[in-house]
């Protein structure tokens, strides 16, 4: 999919949210249509393949510009998706993060990876025709809309991200499972509910959360959890073995260790409450969908399309 931004033209684009959700669904509509899934591309957003002959009165001179492809657009009738696309914002989720240089990671963070996500499928939804709305959580609810389909509504909700990109908000615990509650229990009408969480609470609380989880399915809610983490470093704990200073970024804690002397225990732990996560939401029926940052976004779309074509 050439036309898919490469990470470096990401991270330059920073919190450009709207160009950079317009360039990677163009790219992935794109790609779909030079992909053998054939069924996707139809069933996806407002292109189809130009047949000579037909009216030019429907083309996308924009999308031919890019790509010397010629594609009409497929205006279909009002669906009635609606996807209502939660967002950890808790301190965990700004990680990777250095303290005496803020703006180093500002854009490549597990925030705003989960932030760019969630502009990217608001986008595609936006194409679908389908309604969407944002929730934006830490240790209790901080912003929350309900469903619509506008590009006024669109362009206030990517404020809303960006507001937070460029504000990180340090020393912030989350409280996943009272979040989750409460988003379960103002969604009255079946939707796709899409969250994107590092579920980093305390061990103590995993049957809070599972609880949670399984009340988001209760009102037949069709549930995508995005586990988002950077992979190398939080679940593999993948560290040269020399002094590091850990800081618990909800607290501001410190501990000083050598990798190699916990990597074996950390590890196992990690690994044992994720494959416990993965099986609640496999008995739950919930997505559950292993979003490391350095890996993009087409599993996200991917993911979000699959769920989309089970819903018609």
């Amino acid at each position: 999919m050439s036309q898919i931004l490469e990470t470096q033209d990401i991270r330059a684009l920073g919190s450009n949210l709207e160009m950079l959700a317009q360039q990677i669904v163009e790219g992935f509509i794109v790609g779909l249509h030079r992909s053998p899934f054939h069924g996707f591309s139809v069933e996806f957003a407002e292109h189809r393949l130009y047949n000579p002959g037909e009216s030019t009165r429907n083309m996308d001179w924009k999308v031919y510009g890019r790509t010397d492809k010629l594609f009409s657009k497929r205006y279909e009738e009002e669906t009635n998706l609606r996807c209502h696309i939660v967002v950890d914002a808790s301190s965990t989720m700004y990680y990777p993060w250095d303290e005496k240089h803020p703006e180093k990671n500002k854009y490549s963070n597990k925030f705003c990876f989960a932030a760019q996500s969630a502009a990217v499928l608001m986008n595609a939804l936006k194409h679908q025709r389908d309604a969407f709305g944002l929730t934006l959580f830490d240790d209790e609810i901080r912003f929350s809309t309900g469903a619509k389909s506008s590009t006024v509504h669109y362009r206030l909700l990517l404020s809303k991200l960006i507001e937070r990109i460029e504000n990180p908000q340090l020393n912030k615990p989350t409280n996943l499972a009272s979040s989750l509650h409460q988003v379960a229990e103002s969604f009255h009408r079946r939707s796709m509910v899409v969250v994107f969480t590092d579920v980093m609470e305390n061990p103590e609380k995993a049957e809070e959360v599972f609880s949670a989880l399984q009340h988001l399915r209760h009102a037949k809610h069709e549930v995508i959890l995005f586990h988002v983490t950077d992979k190398s470093k939080e679940l593999d704990f993948e560290f040269e073995n020399r002094p590091y200073i850990f800081v618990d970024m909800e607290n501001g804690e410190e501990v000083r260790l050598q990798p190699n002397q916990v990597k074996e225990f950390y590890t196992k732990q990690v690994g044992a409450f994720t494959a416990q996560l993965r099986m609640k939401c496999l008995q739950f029926k919930i997505d559950f969908v292993e979003a490391d940052i350095n890996q993009g976004f087409i599993p996200i779309l991917q993911t979000w399309m699959a769920k989309r074509s089970k819903m018609h």
